[in-house]
């Protein structure tokens, strides 16, 4: 309860007598009805609203009888509107008591004089008093009613309370009360900064608020709104050149639509917080960021055929802030199921859980990202994987393998850090996996064998991106849920990150300083129904994903084609990227100091084609004499039995003969020392020799 001044006491004092001498009530009566009065007020019902991390609006949500109105303080709208508003309304609000004794008994002089009703002497107290208990006008009853009310506020609120409060009810025309509603849905944005033509209009409108609604009469709101500019030129309130401008602005014609960015998250936030009795929540989400990808989204899916639709993940990966989610182009989009939210829907990943098994191995000491690796075609205790392509690239290195997105070695290197691992990483980020009737992961896990939602592998690139600590991702931006969010947990080593960071980016090799500037995987998933790109720089982490939201094939839909550029269509978005950041310590850069066991893996637990190719010369070990040390010595002899042709053949992991049908060539070394050779058959097929040459 505010306290009142001498003056508002004496003219509440004033008011309580007039009315007294009405008839209305004795002074007992008179005080326990306004204490009653008092005691019952309650804030009107206001919709609920979610901000962004900024404070803007986000979404607005109307209250339960359909009509606009939101939580307004003074503090909310423009202070030339305030003076504007008491300028026009009720010069002595901060004197009088909620009753201006003066400014009644002149109106009803001047009515008696005119002979009808000029004006009704209300004072913005009183205007408050009937909007809050809903008063018809006109009625004797409902104005003693009114004055009683008047008085109850001025009694238990402040002046700025009893303001506050006709910025929340005062009637706009149709649904809308309140001068944020009416400012929204009139001029596009918040009543914070107001011009003196739209200060004006607000101004004029509730007084008939129908009569004067600007989308269906728009020249008598021009009138009214001009009477205001005339009347504060008048009592000095705005200079006249000023008003003369402000007439000149044009008056609005249509109503806006309400703020609806992040529709998704706004709705579950609203969820969470209304069985909690809060009527606002504020999100993590950068309201301007979120604004340019919802309007990208919209022109992007207008040019794929309907049902086709596509979600959109942005994240800080160091702190685990969501800044943008995208669950739909348009929530009111049925053909498109725009009311799904699409960030959470559980859909097979595709590739794109294949970092993070790399990850694992290099992690585990399994493999690195110089060793050599077989791409052929491998049975793994009957399951028999096979590539996207049709094609089996032989003996490549772990890095190469995981920037060609090869399904074979990915499943190696599963097999050797087990499927249940791989299920744990996943799980310590907070994803919430989808693994069918199995009671334990097999290798399919690895090649999109299970269920997981964008949200979840943007947590899962956000904990690669952030040298291998998986932050809880969260979008609610309340100081509760930052204290209770946690340090996150380690998913992976720095340097297995690392590693990871440096193929993702494209990097040659695994050298010193930054890699490049985004690192990212793309997926597929089986049937051609959902395609994927995670992707993350210095600071952010973008997730992509598209297809049909009832999870039908798109024939033709994969990742590289449809979602890598709209993952780059986000990055520029978001704005300049950030370097990825240099390499922890404890990186081997030289694939010379691989442990031998590391520099070529064996496939653990595979069954290898009957008819692979073998090299018959050179014999694995063999030390063989060709004169190199005397000068150009002679050419080396290379044979191969089994397999199919054509064969390629390479010399320390690089391509020295390719397409040869012939079962027998030879190459021509330029220096001694040890080579490893292999041979790669028409299938995939492989055979690795080292021999030590002199």
């Amino acid at each position: 309860m505010g306290r009142r001044s001498p003056r508002r006491r004496l003219g509440a004092a004033l008011a309580a007598a007039l009315v007294a001498g009405l008839g209305l009530a004795g002074w007992a009566g008179l005080e326990r009805e306004v204490a009653t009065r008092a005691a019952a007020l309650r804030a009107p019902d206001t919709g609920f609203l979610v901000e962004a991390r900024d404070g803007a609006l986000l979404r607005a949500f109307a209250v339960r009888d359909g009509r606009w109105r939101m939580a307004a303080q003074v503090s909310d709208v423009d202070p030339r509107f305030l003076r504007m508003l008491q300028g026009w309304e009720d010069k002595r609000f901060g004197e009088h008591g909620g009753i201006d004794a003066l400014a009644l008994l002149r109106s009803v002089l001047e009515s008696a004089r005119r002979g009808w009703i000029v004006s009704g002497g209300s004072t913005l107290t009183m205007q408050v008093a009937r909007l809050n208990d809903r008063l018809p006008t006109g009625s004797v009853r409902a104005k003693a009613s009114q004055f009683l009310g008047a008085l109850a506020l001025e009694r238990a609120l402040t002046k700025d309370e009893i303001l506050s409060l006709y910025l929340q009810l005062a009637p706009y025309g149709g649904n809308i009360e309140g001068v944020r509603a009416a400012s929204l849905t009139w001029f596009g944005h918040e009543p914070k900064r107001l011009t003196a033509g739209e200060a004006a209009l607000l101004v004029a409108l509730p007084q008939s608020p129908e009569r004067l609604r600007p989308d269906l009469h728009p020249e008598r709101a021009r009138k009214a709104r001009d009477r205001v500019l005339d009347r504060m030129a008048e009592i000095g309130l705005l200079p006249s050149s000023e008003a003369t401008r402000a007439k000149r602005e044009p008056v609005p014609t249509t109503r806006r639509a309400m703020p609806m960015l992040a529709a998704h998250a706004a709705e579950a936030a609203r969820l969470a917080e209304v069985r909690s009795g809060r009527r606002s929540a504020r999100l993590t989400v950068d309201a301007a960021l979120q604004a340019r990808l919802e309007i990208y989204a919209r022109d992007k899916v207008a040019t794929l055929p309907k049902p086709q639709s596509l979600a959109i993940v942005v994240a800080d990966h160091e702190t685990g802030e969501i800044l943008a989610s995208v669950g739909s182009p348009h929530l009111f989009d049925t053909a498109r199921q725009g009311y799904v939210d699409l960030t959470k829907a559980q859909r097979s990943p595709g590739s794109t859980l294949k970092p993070l098994i790399y990850g694992l191995a290099f992690e585990r000491g399994v493999a690195h990202p110089e060793s050599l690796m077989d791409d052929r075609p491998t049975s793994f205790a009957g399951y028999s994987p096979g590539n996207f392509d049709g094609r089996f690239e032989g003996m490549l290195t772990a890095r190469r393998a995981l920037q060609l997105s090869r399904n074979l070695p990915a499943v190696e290197l599963l097999a050797a850090v087990g499927p249940s691992r791989l299920v744990d990483r996943i799980r310590r980020t907070g994803a919430s996996l989808e693994l069918g009737n199995r009671s334990l992961p097999g290798l399919a896990i690895g090649l999109g064998g299970l269920g997981i939602s964008l949200e979840d592998l943007v947590r899962l690139y956000a904990g690669l991106a952030n040298g291998g600590v998986a932050k809880p991702l969260r979008i609610d931006a309340s100081p509760a849920s930052a204290l209770t969010a946690g340090p996150g947990r380690r998913i992976l080593s720095p340097q297995a990150a690392w590693y990871v960071a440096s193929i993702l980016a494209g990097a040659p090799t695994t050298a010193k300083g930054s890699p490049g500037t985004i690192a990212f995987k793309t997926g597929t998933s089986f049937g051609y129904r959902d395609a994927w790109t995670l992707a993350y720089d210095g600071r952010h982490v973008v997730g992509v994903w598209l297809g049909r939201p009832d999870g039908a094939p798109v024939p033709g839909l994969v990742g590289q084609d449809a979602a890598v550029p709209v993952m780059r269509d986000v990055f520029a978005r978001i704005g300049a990227p950030e370097k990825l950041p240099g390499p922890p310590p404890g990186i081997l850069v030289s694939a010379a100091r691989l442990p031998p066991a590391m520099r070529r893996l064996s496939p653990k637990g595979a069954v290898a084609r009957a008819d692979a190719p073998e090299i018959v010369f050179p014999p694995k070990g063999a030390r063989i004499e060709l004169g190199l040390s005397d000068g150009a010595g002679m050419d080396l002899s290379l044979k191969v039995r089994n397999g199919r042709p054509p064969f390629t053949w390479y010399v320390d992991g690089k391509a020295a003969l390719q397409g040869l049908f012939d079962r027998q060539a030879s190459w021509h070394p330029r220096e001694p020392g040890f080579v490893d050779i292999s041979v790669v058959d028409a299938a995939g097929g492989a055979a690795t020799t080292r021999v030590f040459l002199e």
